[in-house]
């Protein structure tokens, strides 16, 4: 069952970026959500609609959880459930910029098993199931094996590496920021980065399909407690994530305070 839910996941992928890319760098309508979320576009929208559509239909009896679709706690009785993020980035897409990405994911009591990242803008595809390889654009990809962690690249906002956060001390890294997380979490996955980190309370739709791919790859991912990730809460925010290597993973943790479990 994940390698037909992949095959769907994919085949929706691609159709959601043929409907993005219509409306990037076209000036979209732009909606504030307020409250300090992201602003949502009529792309969002549109990419949504099609997805609960096409989506749902394929497979009734999952639950369906996505940024854009008002949320139903109905959703935690289904075995499977689909984690949806219509476009992960929004301020990068509203901003032209190309890395942005639709999050696509299958849960099934609370463990992502099949999951598809794709950047329309730069045709890039990332995939993976339980028990088989991440890809990228079908070939394999492999996280970083870096073993120590100064010097290491870290996908992260500055307030990621705020003094207050690290009792250990902040560690000696090299920051790098991309706006999409589901992004960052691929970018850890094939190790064109040593690790990714956000503290904040995030998403499951942000991250649920990225989770899987790093995996999958060899990473590590947990929250900021050094739990692994679950997904299908009936609020569905995890306590912040982090992925990286094993030894790096390992101290990050160290740094935090923590010990992953």
């Amino acid at each position: 069952m994940p390698e037909r839910d992949l095959a769907l996941l994919t085949d929706a992928a691609r159709k959601a970026g043929e409907i993005a890319m219509r409306f990037w760098k076209k000036t979209p309508q732009v909606w504030d959500k307020g409250g300090g979320n992201d602003p949502v576009t009529e792309a969002d929208l549109a990419v949504n609609d099609m997805l609960a559509r096409t989506l749902r239909a394929a497979r009734p009896d999952y639950g369906w959880l996505s940024e854009e679709t008002e949320d139903s706690t109905a959703r935690t009785d289904a075995d499977h459930l689909f984690v949806i993020d219509p476009i992960d980035g929004t301020r990068a897409f509203i901003a032209g910029e190309e890395a942005f990405a639709h999050s696509l994911a299958v849960a099934h009591r609370g463990k992502v098993t099949a999951a598809v990242v794709y950047l329309p803008a730069l045709d890039r595809l990332y995939t993976a199931c339980d028990h088989g390889p991440a890809l990228r654009d079908g070939e394999p990809i492999l996280a970083s094996r870096r073993d120590a962690l100064p010097g290491a690249t870290l996908l992260t906002s500055r307030a990621g590496l705020a003094p207050e956060h690290w009792p250990g001390g902040v560690p000696d890294v090299h920051r790098v920021f991309r706006t999409s997380l589901a992004y960052r979490l691929c970018l850890v996955a094939e190790g064109r980065y040593d690790a990714m980190l956000t503290l904040r309370d995030t998403w499951e739709w942000d991250v649920a399909a990225g989770t899987l791919i790093a995996e999958r790859a060899g990473a590590v991912v947990s929250d900021r407690t050094g739990a692994r990730l679950s997904f299908n809460a009936r609020h569905p925010q995890l306590p912040g994530v982090i992925a990286a290597g094993p030894a790096v993973h390992g101290a990050l943790m160290d740094k935090l305070g923590v010990r992953a479990s």
